[in-house]
């Protein structure tokens, strides 16, 4: 593949890191050396993993010639019914979506499955705007690979032990016994999940600090304009403390476990791409 091809199409995402570029060029490399089938995109809030996912399925359908489809940790959210089933047998801070327990692994494990067996298969859409999933879905397949992306993807579960001291607020003051961290941590460790994450090429999006992260984040609420629906900064902050955690986590754990690490700096650009044996 010509670099001027994957250039283009990043410019049309308005990025103009090059680094992104050869970052993505690298990571369809491996994807014809090793025969891929599955590829993941974990990262945290703001990392830009969503992006270089849709990118990559653009580049590999288009230029390749290789049928895929996206499945997102976004769209298998549970419904606010569940979640407000779950908050009220296990914590009440399962109600907000986004950590482990809070999706539905159980059936975006089924339809992983499903489309690397050839099927053609509906698959959910999640409306963030009204915190719960559609009532209508989306047909996907048959395809030659599964992009599988999120932001908790391929993380691993933590020793008991690093669960005892909170790390934030949230944990204070509304986890102050561990319950709620402990049972996604649970979640986490179960079989949906870590079946869920076995893929032939893992790639993850190093970012620098927390700060970085709560930056981005905001910088995307400006850049959408979300209207009613956007969030200011302190309201960020208190939100990115439902990740904080596990975030941290993947931080230390993910660049040895990952097979491409893509690391940024502060300015959200790509400081460097290396690979795991």
């Amino acid at each position: 593949m010509e670099l001027k091809n994957v250039s283009a199409l990043v410019e049309e995402e308005g990025i103009r890191d090059q680094g992104f570029v050869d970052a993505l060029a690298r990571v369809v490399v491996e994807i014809q050396l090793r025969n891929v089938k599955t590829v993941s995109v974990s990262g945290s809030q703001g990392s830009g993993k969503s992006t270089f996912a849709r990118i990559l399925s653009k580049l590999l359908a288009n230029q390749l010639n290789k049928s895929n489809a996206i499945l997102s940790l976004d769209d298998f959210y549970k419904t606010r019914a569940e979640r407000a089933q779950l908050a009220s047998a296990l914590h009440p801070l399962f109600f907000t979506r986004g950590v482990p327990g809070t999706h539905d692994a159980g059936l975006m494990l089924d339809v992983k499955n499903r489309l690397l067996e050839g099927e053609v298969l509906e698959m959910p859409v999640f409306d963030k705007g009204s915190d719960d999933r559609l009532a209508q879905s989306r047909q996907v397949g048959p395809v030659d690979l599964v992009i599988l992306e999120g932001w908790c993807f391929s993380a691993s579960a933590q020793d008991s032990a690093a669960l005892v001291q909170p790390i934030n607020d949230l944990e204070r003051m509304q986890d102050p016994e561990g319950i709620w961290r402990r049972a996604v941590n649970q979640q986490l460790a179960g079989p949906d999940y870590q079946q869920l994450f076995e893929v032939d090429l893992g790639v993850f999006f190093q970012a620098p600090d927390m700060e970085s992260i709560i930056r981005w984040r905001l910088e995307q609420e400006l850049r959408f304009n979300q209207g009613k629906l956007s969030m200011q900064e302190s309201q960020i902050r208190e939100f990115v403390q439902y990740y904080q955690r596990l975030t941290d986590w993947m931080l230390q754990e993910q660049p040895d476990r990952s097979d491409i690490v893509i690391a940024l700096d502060q300015h959200h650009n790509v400081s460097g791409v290396s690979f795991n044996d």
